[in-house]
């Protein structure tokens, strides 16, 4: 084993992982600057800890924005400048963004700045601020491009500026002009250098018609497949096709796909040759591609992917497949909605979902790995490929006759089954969680060592980049695992951060999202010592026998600490199963041994590179606790705990273990529920009044407010509804006092306010009181699940539409978010799908089930007891147009009839003096309710930030903030939340929908663009220290 390997890779864990310090030197101006951005705190001398706490990424926002700060860090050698492509013209232009965020998060720092560059649908080149880069989808990026953006008048000038402005080109543009060779022909005309594979080989790679015929060339088996090409294939041809391999005519099961495309896009199964034929049709119809391919369907076969990473020196290529991963379709039994045809599709590739699983490596025989390993190292060098790739693949146990190789020296055979090569990927999707990253920590690789490497890698190629090749520039801290013991005292004054997500409600996913994120943002700054956490779910999936069980002791729960690598999941659920798998001895002893055979080839070519420092994550277990070890360690360290998105709403029996916890100003009928209000007397007097709990009533008083060019609808006027809520003591907000009574700081609000807001009930009693000051609130009717099963729909659809007055509803669970669950029903019909779907466990209704056309509805699981009905708010239709969909150029229609618009706004600060950010208009782009692919999944759903003065004059934005700083205030809230709402365009006045005291901090959150649009711009690894800082101040 090489020496090298040795001194990164056999120390311990706390040893490799130890915060390297940097003696970066400052100027007392941009300091100043660095203290108004990421805190602005006078009680605490931040300054003195200012150098500590400089992220690695720092100097590209001030860079950007106009500051200097490149010119008071002392640099160590020549500054590599890198420019970021993404955009394009294909539909994956979204996950391009999402690539850009994580490149530009994860590349920039010590010796290296990068630069951001956009290309829109229609090849218009522009360059951009690192700061819209962050921008949520390809129609933020449209809208805003004139306004905040340089153009460039052809692609030309883009070169012809890239050739003096950049060192090096890395595109992030995924598919047409991204991966077709189109950005690389483009960059070669100009002699620009650029990372990644060259034109003529992309071309070959990326057309899945032209690979099959170069691989099966070289060699390797492939899939048999029928091209079709024009609306005028014939018929009889694709008949004989279906013979020759055997296939029936008229239900021979096969998959049609795009010849150029990726993310699954235009992917699906037919059955039989004139199905085949009207869906190639209709993937030509859409424009996704001129050409179709028709393939067989690998019944019995398991998908895979590989990263290829080449660790060669100049000319001599020296490619190492990293471990696979394997792809698992599943479904979770009758009450999951299963597809007969189900693949790995758009939404199972970027979204998270139980139904798809990944196994790193696969579960696959050791010689079927060895030998997939083998085979895509020796693709990428046949089909000269460059710098990295991802390639998939399917692994078939028994491949029968349909796999018939005319030469009996295919590459693929095994004794195990056949192994085949399908996609070639040449840039490689590279969000947080993608393949890329999970398949490169699990052998040594942080997300920002892969990336520089891959750049360093890429620099050998061109003769003038020689010296800038051998930057060996330091890497950021990495977070470690916890032990029981006294680890931490290898990293002295490093301040301890516990990031815990998880749960077991059904925002776990999300929560799992926003934890990484936050996570992977705190590394940046060399003063943290960031842990990741999972409280693990008590539950997979339940079932009418598991509702109503109590959960086992609270504080016996499982809190795992965990490994860089088995965080980047998708699932709370792939978390949990990967722990279990990394304890589990004989599979632990199969990772181990693979991870060290593939660190040992990569140490083969990379212990040439003076690049490359070493390996900075270690091969280590996850460490599990219970819940009461968990909360005990983080006192002892002193560590600040960041709750990541709604862990704790199912905690029900902590009070009972610990009897002497007290909530302030706590309203409590025993027996009948809880409501908690803070101060705030007319609430408390109302609940009393209707015996919250059992009998609850909110009836906002607006007749006799002044309007604005409308009549408020009917019903906003006064009305009783009586609802029975039934809850536990401590359903929510009691892991915060937990940590209250344990001395230990945590992000957000107390636990007060979280069990207030929570509540959507108990949210309204609190503000009801403030109708006369310009916050509203919405009519509720409770309803438990078990009453709407037992009573005529009819008859339960007579009673809400008319104590609601209104003829549409919108339900939702009393407690819980990220629309789960959430629908607009327009009928009778409508509520007797949604019940018989709560009856029957569904986890998603279908798309375009109800009566008025909506996207999947995520259902959360198990039931809710209770759901709310409100009126449907009707909002008047935002439509966002481009120049490219506009003659007239970028611009919105909005005809504004009822003066009302949705938005989301997030407030940031201390108790009782919360500050709000710039409000984000919502637009929604699929159905009436906010889908949960438009909150939370990068590249989807539209948010105008802040609102266009066409929408809302300043006067009225100014007023609204003022309402929402307002409800945060009465709320007593501190840290941050979120506040969905309605606002009056015209006075500014507040409908409110939900106050969320955890709300979703992914990648694409809107909080990221709220945060740019504050003066300083707060960017992504600033906001998430700022709220750090915010919750270590509590206990001061």
């Amino acid at each position: 084993m090489n020496s090298t390997f040795k001194v990164t890779a056999g120390v311990s864990n706390f040893t490799l992982l130890r915060r390297r310090a940097h003696s970066q030197s400052l100027s007392s101006s941009p300091a100043n600057s660095v203290n108004l951005s990421c805190s602005n705190h006078e009680a605490r001398p931040f300054h003195a800890a200012l150098v500590a706490a400089v992220p690695r990424a720092f100097a590209r926002e001030v860079a950007v924005v106009g500051g200097g700060v490149m010119e008071t860090v002392k640099e160590k050698g020549r500054v590599l400048k890198v420019g970021l492509i993404c955009g394009g013209p294909s539909a994956e232009r979204g996950i391009s963004l999402n690539s850009a965020r994580s490149v530009l998060d994860h590349l920039q720092g010590d010796n290296l700045h990068v630069s951001c560059y956009y290309i829109d649908c229609n090849l218009n080149a522009y360059a951009i601020s690192s700061a819209q880069v962050y921008s949520n989808t390809p129609a933020d990026f449209d809208f805003k491009l004139e306004s905040l953006a340089q153009s460039f008048q052809t692609l030309s000038d883009l070169a012809k500026h890239l050739a003096t402005a950049v060192d090096i080109v890395f595109p992030v543009i995924h598919g047409q002009f991204g991966e077709d060779g189109g950005i690389q022909e483009l960059l070669e005309k100009y002699n620009v250098p650029f990372v990644g594979t060259g034109s003529k080989a992309c071309c070959q790679a990326f057309d899945k018609h032209k690979a099959s015929l170069e691989l099966q060339k070289h060699g390797f088996i492939t899939v048999p497949s029928f091209l079709v090409q024009g609306f005028e294939t014939s018929k009889s041809e694709l008949s004989e096709w279906f013979k020759k391999h055997q296939l029936d005519p008229d239900w021979g099961k096969v998959v049609v796909k795009p010849t150029r495309g990726g993310s699954s896009i235009g992917v699906g199964v037919a059955y039989g040759v004139n199905d085949s034929l009207v869906k190639a049709n209709q993937i030509m119809s859409e424009g996704i591609d001129s050409r179709v391919l028709i393939e067989i369907f690998l019944e019995g076969g398991s998908e895979f992917t590989a990263i290829v990473l080449d660790v060669g020196s100049g000319s001599d290529h020296f490619p190492v497949v990293l471990l696979p991963t394997e792809v698992e379709l599943q479904f979770r039994g009758s009450n999951d909605v299963k597809e007969n045809d189900a693949i790995f599709n758009y939404r199972r590739k970027y979204l998270p979902t139980q139904q798809v699983a990944y196994h790193t490596p696969p579960r696959f025989p050791l010689d079927v790995i060895e030998n997939i390993r083998k085979g895509a190292s020796l693709l990428f060098q046949q089909l000269c490929l460059q710098d990295f790739a991802r390639i998939d693949g399917w692994f078939l146990p028994n491949s029968g006759s349909m796999l018939t190789s005319s030469s009996e020296s295919e590459f693929g055979k095994t004794e195990s089954g056949a192994i085949i090569f399908t996609d070639i990927n040449l840039i490689s999707g590279m969000e947080q969680t993608s393949f890329l990253f999970q398949q490169a920590s699990k052998v040594g690789f942080s997300h920002t060592n892969i990336l520089r490497s891959i750049v360093h890698h890429a620099c050998l190629r061109f003769p003038n980049l020689a010296s800038v090749s051998g930057i060996s520039g330091q890497l950021p801290s990495r977070s470690k695992s916890l032990q029981l013991n006294n680890s931490f005292s290898h990293h002295e004054g490093a301040r301890k951060v516990f990031v815990i997500f998880g749960g077991d409600t059904s925002e776990r996913q999300v929560s799992l999202m926003s934890g990484t994120n936050v996570w992977l943002n705190l590394q940046a700054f060399h003063d943290l010592e960031v842990t990741p956490c999972l409280l693990s779910p008590t539950r997979e999936c339940a079932t009418s026998v598991d509702v109503g069980k109590k959960a086992d002791d609270v504080m016996n729960r499982t809190v795992w600490s965990l490994p860089y690598s088995l965080v980047l999941r998708h699932t709370t659920e792939e978390v949990l199963d990967a722990c279990m798998e990394a304890i589990e001895p004989e599979r632990a002893a199969i990772t181990s041994n693979l991870r060290k055979k593939v660190m040992n080839d990569l140490m083969q070519g990379l212990k040439d590179h003076n690049w490359f420092t070493g390996f900075d994550i270690s091969d280590e277990l996850p460490v599990k606790f219970s819940l009461r070890q968990w909360i005990k360690l983080a006192n002892e360290v002193q560590a600040t705990v960041f709750i990541a998105d709604a862990t704790w709403e199912d905690l029900e029996m902590l009070l009972e273990e610990y009897p002497n916890l007290h909530f302030e100003d706590k309203v409590f009928d025993e027996g009948k529920g809880d409501v908690m209000t803070q101060n705030n007397d007319e609430a408390e007097h109302q609940a009393k009044a209707n015996n919250y709990g059992s009998d609850f009533i909110t009836s906002p008083t607006l007749e006799n407010r002044p309007t604005h060019k409308r009549v408020r609808p009917k019903y906003f006027r006064d009305y009783d509804c009586s609802v029975k809520v039934h809850g536990g003591i401590g359903e929510d907000g009691t892991l915060q006092s937990l940590l209250d009574a344990e001395g230990v700081p945590y992000s957000g609000p107390g636990a007060m306010a979280s069990k207030i807001c929570m509540d959507k009930l108990a949210t309204s009693v609190a503000l009801k009181h403030l109708a006369n000051s310009g916050v509203l609130t919405i009519n509720k009717d409770v309803r438990q699940k078990a009453d709407l099963f037992n009573k005529p729909i009819s008859d339960t659809w007579h009673d809400l539409t008319s104590n609601l007055q209104c003829q549409t509803l919108c339900v939702k669970p009393a407690k819980d978010g990220c629309s789960t669950g959430v629908a607009r029903l327009c009928c009778s019909k409508d509520l007797a799908i949604y019940v018989k779907a709560l009856g029957d466990y569904l986890l998603r209704i279908p798309p375009n089930s109800l009566s008025k056309a909506h996207g999947m509805i995520e259902m959360p699981n198990p039931p809710p007891e209770n759901l709310i009905f409100e009126p449907f708010i009707e909002t008047d239709e935002i439509i966002v147009t481009t120049k490219f969909e506009n003659a007239t150029g970028n611009g919105l229609t909005w005809k504004g009839h009822n003066r009302w618009v949705e938005i989301t706004v997030g407030v940031i600060g201390k108790r009782g003096s919360m500050h709000s950010l710039s409000p984000s208009v919502t637009v929604k782009e699929s159905g009436d309710i906010l889908s949960l692919e438009e909150k939370f999944q990068g590249g989807t759903g539209i948010n105008l930030t802040p609102p266009p003065l066409s929408i809302m004059s300043d006067n009225a934005l100014k007023r609204c903030k003022q309402h929402i700083e307002l409800i945060a205030n009465t709320l007593e809230l501190e840290g941050f939340s979120r506040i969905d709402a309605f606002v009056n365009v015209d006075n500014g006045e507040v409908l409110i929908i939900e106050v969320n005291t955890v709300p979703g901090m992914t990648p694409s959150t809107v909080l990221i663009h709220q945060a740019l649009a504050e003066q300083p711009p707060l960017y992504p690894h600033q906001f998430f220290r700022k709220l750090l800082d915010l919750a270590s101040e509590k206990s001061m």
